[in-house]
C-alpha cells in the first residue's frame, strides 16, 4: 500500500487526506499542534470542517513521518518555516500564494530548499468541503518532471477527483495565486453593490492580467485558459464558500481589514499575496492593475471607494 503525509490539519489539508484515504493509501495527516492533532484523532472531526467524520483509516500526528508522497497543504506564507526538516517522500505543494519578502512561487521555495528533490503543485477549482464530501472535482498535478507528476496523479486520483497533469508549473502556480487577488477584487465589487456587470467584467480583466503574468514568467496561454487558470478563477470569484471572495464582499460593505481579519480563524491569501504578486510583476516589466487596486487596499492605501474610482479611470485602450 502507498503512503501519503499531508502537512496541514486546516481545512484544506484534511479534505486532501480524506481524499487520499479514498485512493487507497496510507494517509497520516500532520498537524502542528501536538494538542490539537490529539483532539481531532479523538474527536474524529476537525472544527475547520463541521458535520465531517473522519475515518479510522486516516491517522492523526504531530511528528514527520517517511512516505512516498508528502502533501504539503500550509499556507504559503508558512512553507518555507516548515519546509527544511521534511521526511524524505514525492513533494506536493498544494498551497497557492506567493511568499511575502522573497515573491517566490511555492515550488521555487521548495527548490530553494530542496534543490535535488522533484516537486509538484496540486492547484485547480476546489473548495475543500466538497472534497471533503466527496463531490467530483477536477484539479491539476504540474511539474517539470514526468515521473513525478505520474506518481502524484496515481497515488491521488479517483473516478471523483479526476486530475490532470500538466508540465506549466510556473502557469498554474501564477494562476493559483493571482486568482485569489483578483477575489477579493471580485467581492468588494458584490459588497459595494457595483452589480454583476462590474463583476464580469473585472474578473475578464483580472484573467488577462494572469496571463500576461503568467507568460512573462514563462508560463503557457493555455494552463491560463485551464483549470489551474481560468476555472479557478471562476470558482473563488463566484462561490460563497471562498475565503476571499468573503473577505472582499466584507470589505465592500464597509468593513476595515482588520475588521475582518480578527474575526477570522482560516488563512485568507489573497491579503499576503497582493503585495508580493504586485511586486513579482513589476519586476518582470508586468502591469497589474487590479492586483496594484486590492495591494493598495489591503496595504491602507486606498480605500475600496478610491481603488475602483483609480480602476475606472484608466485610459481607455483596445482590448
Amino acid at each position: 500500500m502507498s503512503s501519503i503525509q499531508v502537512i496541514g490539519a486546516g481545512a484544506w489539508g484534511t479534505a486532501l487526506a480524506l481524499q487520499a484515504v479514498r485512493a487507497g493509501a496510507k494517509v497520516r495527516l500532520w498537524a502542528r499542534d501536538p494538542a490539537r492533532a490529539e483532539a481531532i484523532a479523538r474527536t474524529r472531526e476537525n472544527p475547520h470542517l463541521p458535520g465531517v467524520t473522519l475515518p479510522e483509516a486516516l491517522h492523526i500526528s504531530h511528528r514527520w513521518e517517511q512516505a512516498d508522497l508528502l502533501l504539503l497543504a500550509t499556507p504559503t506564507q508558512a512553507l518555507r518555516a516548515l519546509a527544511p526538516d521534511l521526511p524524505p517522500g514525492l513533494l506536493v505543494a498544494g498551497c497557492k500564494g506567493v511568499e511575502q519578502g522573497t515573491h517566490r512561487l511555492p515550488l521555487e521555495i521548495l527548490a530553494d530548499l530542496h534543490p535535488t528533490r522533484p516537486a509538484c503543485v496540486l492547484t485547480g477549482p476546489n473548495f475543500a468541503a466538497e472534497i471533503a464530501s466527496g463531490l467530483p472535482a477536477a484539479a491539476v498535478i504540474a511539474g517539470t518532471n514526468a515521473q513525478a507528476r505520474a506518481q502524484a496523479v496515481a497515488l491521488l486520483a479517483t473516478p471523483q477527483f479526476r486530475l490532470y497533469g500538466n508540465d506549466d508549473p510556473v502557469g498554474a502556480q501564477v494562476g493559483g495565486a493571482a486568482k485569489n487577488v483578483v477575489a477579493i477584487a471580485a467581492g468588494a465589487v458584490i459588497g459595494a453593490g457595483l452589480g454583476e456587470n462590474a463583476r464580469a467584467a473585472l474578473v475578464t480583466r483580472g484573467l488577462a492580467e494572469l496571463a500576461r503574468l503568467a507568460t512573462a514568467l514563462g508560463g503557457r496561454s493555455e494552463t491560463v485558459a485551464g483549470l489551474s487558470g481560468l476555472g479557478d478563477l471562476l470558482l473563488t470569484c463566484t462561490g460563497p464558500g471562498s475565503r476571499n471572495f468573503s473577505f472582499g464582499l466584507a470589505l465592500g460593505r464597509g468593513q476595515t481589514v482588520a475588521e475582518i481579519l480578527a474575526a477570522r480563524s482560516s488563512v485568507t491569501e489573497g491579503v499576503a499575496t497582493a503585495p508580493a504578486l504586485v511586486a513579482r510583476a513589476r519586476a518582470a516589466g508586468v502591469e497589474l492593475p487590479i492586483a496594484e487596486a486590492v495591494a493598495a487596499v489591503v496595504e491602507g492605501r486606498a480605500s475600496v471607494t478610491q481603488a475602483m474610482q483609480a480602476l475606472l479611470a484608466r485610459p481607455l485602450r483596445n482590448e
